[in-house]
């Protein structure tokens, strides 16, 4: 089957996101008072965890505290997380996260050639639209015909609900579209979903186990940050462009069916 549509995480997979969203955090503790401070080390362990307000529960959890403080604490999450989604589109306008090698690049051939956009990410729909409209403008909303958030579906990642949502709102099948991460959990859960997927880990993820990837490239690549060495092999050139993507995925639906 020919792809259809791609599906994209956002927060490190679009763009370099994740010290933007620490930055954030840090300050909401600030403004509510905690002695809180999350360093890259630390905030790179919860990452593991899905979802910033599941972080915040996880992380209160890790304290060791006495249950009335830990009920305290984890009664101000949604309002801990609702200033830091506030700091972090600020923070956003500002331009402080950049796009990654080749998304733009490929966003654009996709959309060149009536390919379908999706969106599939555990961030909630207010962080994507700040980032979307700060990188693309504001019409660029439109371009994906499916909004899967984080706040719309039960279980995060690395469960394939958000993607299994993102298909239903293409009126897909997974075979005829291809998922883009840079985490476990997102792998994990676009494969479960059945997805090919394409996997460009970043500083947040590096040395994590990604065997499962139907294809591990450093970023998509474009003219200014080109690919070298065993990435420029894999996408067959400096870059991994839409007519290549295509012949992977076509070689990898061929042997599933051998």
């Amino acid at each position: 089957m020919s792809i259809k549509a791609l599906i994209f995480d956002v927060d490190g997979t679009i763009a370099d996101t994740e010290e933007t969203h620490r930055q954030a955090f840090n300050a909401a503790f600030l403004e509510h008072g905690l002695p809180w401070d999350w360093s890259r080390r630390e905030y790179a362990e919860l990452l593991r965890t899905s979802g910033g307000k599941e972080r915040l529960e996880t992380y209160i959890d890790s304290l060791g505290l006495k249950a009335q403080e830990r009920t305290r604490l984890l009664g101000m999450v949604q309002l801990i997380h609702a200033s830091k989604t506030r700091n972090y589109g600020e923070l956003i306008a500002d331009g402080r996260a950049p796009l990654r090698p080749g998304v733009a690049r490929l966003i654009g051939e996709a959309r060149a050639a009536g390919l379908r956009l999706g969106i599939a990410s555990t961030t909630t729909s207010a962080n994507i639209s700040a980032l979307i409209g700060a990188q693309f403008g504001a019409d660029a909303w439109n371009w994906f015909e499916a909004m899967a958030c984080g706040d719309v579906v039960a279980n995060k990642k690395p469960a394939p609900d958000i993607y299994t949502r993102a298909l239903g709102m293409l009126r897909l099948p997974a075979a005829d579209c291809v998922a883009f991460e840079d985490s476990v959990n997102g792998l994990k859960s676009a494969k479960a979903a059945g997805l090919y997927t394409v996997v460009t880990p970043t500083i947040w993820s590096e040395g994590h186990d990604f065997r499962g990837a139907d294809l591990l490239l450093s970023s998509l690549g474009d003219a200014q940050a080109p690919l070298q060495g065993e990435d420029a092999r894999l996408a067959g050139g400096t870059c991994l462009t839409l007519a290549r993507l295509r012949q992977l995925h076509a070689d990898a639906q061929r042997s599933a069916a051998a």
